[in-house]
């Protein structure tokens, strides 16, 4: 199954925590706080596979998260850092993250691309001793790992898009000039998926020509296959525009041509500036009126002109030719480059996600996070509740409950703990 548009969800390890242990050992008086570090969270990682042609096993599986990294313990161990989660795609893959639709990464070399980083351990007691606090009974909890909703939007790359309506010899044309070996038949969309074929011109010097299913009239509104394919073509450097010059389906040659443009144009405005190379199939069943009245026409408007007969490869090599000879002038395969997320986004991930809502009075705070680091809090303990404290600052949860109007005495309550506001 050919599937070239998924969804999916994906979460960064966390970071493990800290620990709270301190040195115990016959003869020594006094060992001190000795917790190790939590280890760091495992990254998600997209890796470009070329064994894999289509998105299809991200149809099964929706929801990608790696290892949390292990805690900490006694004696300055510290845990060990979660691996990475890789994530395999088809080259041409587009990342996108799904609230803000930019393009987080763009897959088309073997570069691999981060997408969600892993949360950094959380440092162990030994970290916050000083001269006058040397026995501190709290660690840092791990952070938590980057998670994102994206969407996967295969574009194949290909030097040469090739386009027409059903059953006017496109997938005949790319069989008889690379290796490729397409669905041939005598009906319409016999090709159901895109099919890249090698087109090689001598040592060292090829390109790559993709066989789009068969567009229609209203393509770029979903009738047809032509909508869920007309992506493809937007890498393209140019396109090979084949019609049927001979009619031999009861359509005019020249409309056809006018209705495959007028749905690349509506589609994306861009696609109607790519070069065109026009080849105008099927010769051996058209009238010498018909190739003279089609010749003229495109000639008129400007565009380079074929007449072919691709089964019997009659006029292909120079059709090719003219090909490779504009690819020579065009500027490389289209890459997308990445854009930066909205700030209001990054702002909402870096604060963790927390809510704050005000009920009878009570500003009532909620984050799974805050919960974590609560529950390793000691409130009898002055040194855990300060540290406590700076968390709320550094995280914007005080900023937050400012914004929102609490005055001095107001209740705050945080899961099972509750405590008046002092400014």
């Amino acid at each position: 199954m050919f599937v070239d548009k998924a969804k999916i969800l994906i979460k960064a390890g966390n970071g493990g925590d800290g620990a709270v242990a301190f040195h115990r050992e016959k003869y020594v008086a006094a060992g001190g706080p000795d917790g190790g570090d939590g280890g760091r969270g495992g990254n998600i990682v997209f890796q470009v596979d070329d064994n894999i042609s289509t998105l299809a096993d991200f149809r099964y599986k929706r929801k990608y998260k790696a290892q949390n990294g292990e805690n900490g313990r006694g004696s300055h161990c510290n845990g060990k850092k979660a691996p990475d989660l890789v994530i395999r795609v088809p080259r041409g893959t587009v990342i996108r993250e799904v609230e803000s639709g930019v393009v987080m990464a763009d897959m088309s070399s073997d570069e691999p691309f981060i997408a969600a980083k892993g949360g950094k351990g959380g440092w162990g007691n030994c970290h916050f001793a000083t001269s006058t606090r040397q026995t501190p009974r709290f660690a840092k909890s791990g952070a938590p790992g980057e998670e994102w909703e994206v969407t996967l939007e295969l574009k194949l790359i290909a030097d040469v898009g090739l386009l027409g309506f059903p059953n006017v010899g496109k997938s005949s044309l790319l069989s008889v000039v690379s290796e490729a070996k397409p669905i041939i038949g005598d009906y319409h969309f016999t090709t159901i998926i895109p099919v890249l074929g090698v087109v090689s011109m001598g040592p060292e010097n090829s390109f790559v020509m993709a066989d789009i299913p068969g567009l229609i009239e209203g393509a770029a509104e979903g009738i047809g296959l032509g909508h869920e394919f007309l992506r493809h073509v937007e890498r393209c450097r140019m396109l090979v525009h084949i019609v049927d010059v001979a009619g031999s389906e009861g359509r005019d040659p020249i409309d056809d041509f006018e209705k495959i443009n007028s749905e690349l144009e509506r589609f994306n405005p861009d696609l109607a500036k790519c070069p065109q190379i026009v080849a105008g199939n099927k010769i051996d069943l058209a009238t010498d009126e018909q190739l003279k009245t089609f010749r003229d026409y495109i000639t008129g408007k400007g565009y380079e002109y074929y007449e072919i007969c691709a089964p019997i490869k009659h006029n292909t090599k120079e059709l090719i030719n003219a090909v490779a000879a504009k690819l020579a002038e065009l500027p490389p395969v289209k890459r997308y480059e990445a854009e930066e997320i909205p700030q209001e986004i990054l702002l909402q991930k870096k604060n963790n996600g927390f809510r704050v809502t005000v009920e009878d009075g009570v500003y009532i705070v909620e984050a799974e996070w805050l919960n974590k680091i609560l529950m390793k809090t000691d409130p009898d303990d002055y040194e855990s509740l300060q540290y406590f404290q700076n968390v709320l600052q550094s995280t914007g949860i005080i900023d937050e409950l400012i914004k929102q109007g609490i005055h001095e005495g107001d209740t705050v309550s945080i899961y099972d703990l509750e405590f008046d506001y002092i400014p």
